[in-house]
């Protein structure tokens, strides 16, 4: 199942990160990641992270593809992409269905 999400320049973790060159810190995709994963695969809950690569910044406006391989009992992968361009590549833990 695949979804997307974009950060607003208004973000309230955004100021600091920084200034004149906005960047989205990884704590607030993650967190956009995560809920992402409940609409996708509800009753399924994240624990951790057990592998998380970023592979380029994330700029504020920029919308988010994501997309989640198949749910197994220990846990989840996790592709996300902007305009095409890989911007994660991960895995996630789930709490046991």
């Amino acid at each position: 199942m695949t979804s997307a999400f974009t950060i607003n320049p208004d973000h309230p973790a955004l100021p600091g990160h920084f200034p004149g060159n906005p960047v989205v810190p990884g704590v607030v995709v993650l967190e956009h990641l995560i809920d992402a994963l409940a609409l996708a695969h509800p009753g399924r809950a994240c624990t951790g992270v057990r592998r998380m690569k970023f592979l380029r910044l994330l700029r504020p406006g920029e919308t988010v593809d994501v997309s989640f391989g198949e749910a197994k009992a220990d846990g989840i992968a996790v592709k996300a992409s902007v305009a095409g361009e890989p911007l994660i590549d991960g895995r996630l833990v789930l709490a046991p269905a």
